[in-house]
């Protein structure tokens, strides 16, 4: 019975597979998936790792895994990326990976604002095998079985491939950030359904920001130490579907603490809460930054899924000659800690 649930929770809240991107909690961790114009964003050269356990109380595994570096050109007033994520479903084995370059351009538009334009150009491979697919007509609710035969039948598919192209912005000052990102513009065609039928990729578009405060030492033992609280969000949306992160980040000297809401905006009575996020990090002063979070599913999805873990990992670091071009008083401070 708790699988048939899950089965049609899962249905009701995602729907198709292909309708909608895999999603990391901690967002700012992986800039690069989430808008092309935080290429070179540090004004540093970073790279990165993500990985992301979802749903573990189910019987098969999703996952999701991201790894980037990036670089920024002083010279060029450019940055830099190559990013590859991948995401798998191990029920019906549904894998995507992509590979990703970027490239980003910073426009001062005064000492303290920079817009930075960003673009996305991906090389997308995708693949999939039915053999444990459950269709509708196999779920008989009242008398609580799954029935071994369907009338439904989908053709095995052979892997497909496709171009995907994105863009972004970035309006950036050294304490208060806003972007927005469009992906997918190019709607790639998908066939999950066989190679006879042919959908559309629904446009994924996603707005952005955040700001930063400096807290100031309270006391004489406090002296040395370096305190920011961060308020942030991320809206998106994707065909039928969209949601809305916030969350808020406590820096102290290198602990890093956090607190954040997932909500699934809907236009009908279906309550919208879904997660409540809890963070933990470490910013070491050499530029290594771990974050870990947890996803606590307050839905009725939760109790059945346990919710999601998630690991990152980033180091940033100078390039160049830093007396001349890559002074640290020059970085965005708001990126140096987020996770």
């Amino acid at each position: 019975m708790n699988r048939i649930v899950i089965l049609l929770l899962w249905i009701g809240s995602i729907g198709c597979v292909q309708g909608q991107d895999f999603h990391f909690s901690q967002f700012y961790a992986a800039p690069l998936y989430l808008n092309p114009a935080f290429t070179g964003s540090t004004e540093m050269t970073r790279m990165g790792i993500n990985y992301r356990k979802q749903w573990p109380g189910l019987e098969y595994d999703f996952n999701g895994y991201a790894a980037f570096i990036d670089h920024y050109s002083f010279d060029l007033r450019s940055g830099f990326g190559l990013a590859v994520h991948s995401f798998n479903e191990q029920h019906m084995n549904l894998s995507s990976t992509e590979i990703s370059f970027l490239y980003s351009y910073n426009l001062s538009l005064s000492d303290t604002w920079n817009l930075r334009m960003g673009s996305q150009t991906a090389y997308v491979m995708k693949n999939g095998m039915f053999d444990n697919a459950m269709f509708g007509d196999q779920i008989d609710v009242f008398n609580r079985t799954i029935q071994p035969g369907s009338l439904d039948f989908l053709n095995q598919i052979d892997p497909f491939n496709y171009l995907d192209l994105s863009f972004g912005f970035l309006l950036t000052t050294p304490d208060v950030w806003l972007g927005g990102s469009a992906h997918h513009v190019n709607n790639p065609a998908i066939r999950y359904a066989g190679e006879t039928r042919q959908d559309l990729l629904n446009a994924k578009f996603s707005v952005h920001g955040g700001v930063q405060f400096d807290l100031e030492p309270q006391g004489y033992w406090d002296t040395g130490n370096e305190k920011s609280m961060t308020i942030m969000g991320n809206y998106k949306a994707q065909g039928p579907f969209s949601q809305l992160d916030v969350s808020t980040q406590m820096l102290y000297n290198q602990l890093i603490m956090g607190l954040g809401f997932r909500g699934i905006p809907s236009n009908n009575s279906i309550p919208n809460q879904d997660s409540i996020i809890l963070l933990f990090g470490v910013s070491l002063d050499d530029g290594l930054v771990f974050g870990y979070s947890y996803d606590w599913m307050i839905s009725n999805v939760g109790t059945y899924t346990k919710g999601s873990h998630e690991f990152s990992m980033r180091y940033q670091f100078l390039a160049g000659n830093p007396r001349l071009r890559n002074r640290r008083d020059r970085v965005l401070k708001c990126f140096k800690s987020l996770i």
